[in-house]
């Protein structure tokens, strides 16, 4: 099943996709579930798809505005440097890293599917990342390995925005390049781990205007997502609703020769199979 948060007729509401139109499931579960992420809480993802197997679709896809598929996640916990090329990028590929490299992103620095991406008047220099990103729906602290899979609600697609020229504005931190409003996207939906009956087969494509930039897949990750929730859920609770972005391929735009960064009236796409493509245009700051 595929969820996501949308707005129409002036309404926000949630739903599942349904023939490639959208059921509103917020119009008959929203009383006892008010938002997506409540429903994730709730482990009762049945009743959901007992509505969704016999109801017609209320919407169309072109009759809603996208929101991101967890409006308002408390945290945003994002992997650097996870497949083995991009290791190699930082020219450390015979010194791997024992343990995942992490960063915390902000809400404000995402927008929805179909939004614009935008570059700031501070800097020329706005990357995409393509990532999937693991969606939480059960709570946990130190989750063991065998049960981390017990606590994903989902998965959902990322473009991990980035300022490259802010990334070392001092000396340790990533926080600065990495959090600027609207510089990167999440979307467009939430397709339940049913969808995927072999993650490590699970292909990653990063496009910028039809060019194919990024290419991987997951099974080549150097930290596998079951790992990833086993290490993260050692030090901070994980709460229904975070996200986990579990790291780009290589091919980034600051990697070609020369670099190549976003520019006004671009559009980006980041496609995962058997969930469907993430796609934003680029636009200054106005």
């Amino acid at each position: 099943m595929k969820l996501l948060s949308f707005e129409a007729d002036g309404a926000p509401g949630y739903g599942a996709l349904k023939d490639g139109a959208v059921v509103d499931l917020s119009r008959r579960l929203g009383k006892e579930f008010p938002t997506l992420r409540d429903l994730l809480a709730s482990g009762n993802l049945k009743r959901a798809e007992e509505i969704v197997s016999s109801a017609d679709p209320d919407y169309g896809l072109n009759d809603i505005q996208f929101h991101l598929p967890i409006p308002s996640p408390e945290k945003i916990i994002c992997v650097g440097v996870n497949y083995p090329e991009r290791n190699a990028e930082y020219k450390d590929n015979s010194n791997l890293q024992e343990r995942p490299s992490l960063f915390l992103r902000v809400t404000r620095s995402f927008v929805p599917h179909r939004a614009h991406l935008i570059r700031p008047p501070e800097s020329l220099q706005l990357d995409y990342e393509g990532e999937l990103a693991v969606v939480i729906g059960k709570p946990g602290r130190r989750i063991a390995a065998e049960k981390t899979m017990q606590h994903v609600a989902g998965f959902t697609i990322l473009n991990e925005g980035t300022i490259r020229d802010w990334i070392r504005h001092a000396k340790f931190n990533n926080t600065q390049g990495k959090n600027w409003e609207n510089s990167g996207s999440i979307g467009p939906w939430i397709a339940t781990p049913d969808e995927f009956p072999n993650l490590d087969e699970v292909q990653i494509s990063t496009r910028v205007n039809g060019q194919l930039r990024q290419h991987d897949k997951l099974g080549n990750m150097l930290f596998p997502i079951p790992y990833l929730i086993q290490y993260i859920s050692t030090f901070t609770k994980l709460a229904p609703g975070d996200l986990i972005a579990t790291g780009t391929p290589t091919g980034a735009g600051a990697r070609m020769n020369p670099p190549s960064y976003l520019v006004p009236g671009g559009t980006v796409e980041v496609e995962v199979s058997g969930l469907g493509t993430l796609s934003n245009m680029v636009a200054d700051e106005h």
